[in-house]
């Protein structure tokens, strides 16, 4: 395969690059700027590349009836409550791309409707990323595609045939195709993380890895199979409330992810079989003359 490299902000993503590790931090801030801003600093901390969040149009994404299910939860008493008490509007999201540009740390979200795509356009965000929920939406990817932006799509709970017809829809420039499994957290039987040589022969992008596994081993072990990209979700303590903390991991969690995947990267070496200095002394005194 060819090298192929993708640009997101200041850096290379792809074959010969780093691993360009990313903490979605999506909507474990649970609708608080503050804590916003501590995930950001963790991510900061543990050497991540990037931070995600999620964007939506709530009564746009959701139907009246979704909206009006009952769901208790610390903003009120139905599943519009919840929606709308995670979603930020243009302020947090100013005060968002202030603090990430004066952290020095990229930041860029899913938009999961076209108002969403608009509205994150307003912060000349480096790149879109297409959610696994969102893969069979045409419209949404050719109005993200429009902006001409990378696009990196996640491609959960996805066949192949659907993976195939979304890459034709977007085209494989600038695109960074992600292996995920869409459950939370996942098995770590259905994670299956030799599908990532497979994508990779197939599409011919850069391909990387969502995780949602409870553990760190497979998101490392992703780089050893052709993951360029690594993403997980990142929180302050696995036991806050809400829906993907369980699936997420902690700052020590992503230490080890960043460092490990940094040693990974250091021993994989090129392939090709040889003898190295350090080896011919040891050769020389325990080989059988």
């Amino acid at each position: 395969m060819d090298k192929k490299t993708v640009k997101i902000g200041n850096k290379l993503v792809g074959d010969g690059c780093p691993t360009f590790v990313v903490a979605e931090i999506g909507i474990n801030h649970n609708g608080d700027i503050d804590i916003a801003k501590k995930l950001i600093d963790t991510a900061v901390a543990t050497g991540c590349d990037a931070v995600k969040f999620q964007k939506r149009t709530v009564d746009v994404v959701y139907t009246p009836e979704e909206l009006a299910k009952p769901r208790e939860n610390p903003f009120g008493p139905t599943n519009g409550d919840l929606k709308r008490g995670l979603e930020f509007g243009e302020d947090a999201y100013k005060e968002i791309d202030r603090y990430c540009k004066e952290k020095g740390i990229i930041w860029f979200a899913s938009p999961w409707d076209e108002a969403s795509v608009d509205f994150l356009e307003k912060f000349n965000v480096p790149c879109y990323k297409i959610a696994s929920a969102s893969l069979t939406d045409d419209g949404l990817l050719r109005h993200i595609r429009s902006k001409g932006k990378p696009v990196i799509l996640s491609t959960g709970m996805s066949t192949v045939e659907e993976i195939d017809h979304a890459v034709e829809v977007l085209g494989k420039d600038d695109l960074i195709v992600l292996h995920a499994t869409s459950t939370y957290p996942s098995k770590l039987e259905e994670l299956n993380i030799r599908v990532i040589p497979f994508l990779r022969s197939r599409y011919e992008v850069p391909v990387g890895y969502s995780g949602h596994e409870v553990g760190l081993i497979p998101t490392t072990g992703s780089v050893a199979f052709g993951a360029c990209l690594v993403e997980r979700h990142i929180t302050l303590d696995r036991a806050m409330w809400g829906s993907d903390q369980a699936a997420s991991v902690e700052r020590q969690g992503f230490e080890r992810i960043v460092n490990d995947i940094r040693a990974l990267e250091s021993s994989l070496g090129d392939g090709v079989k040889k003898v190295y200095e350090s080896e011919i002394p040891i050769k020389q005194k325990l080989r059988r003359k």
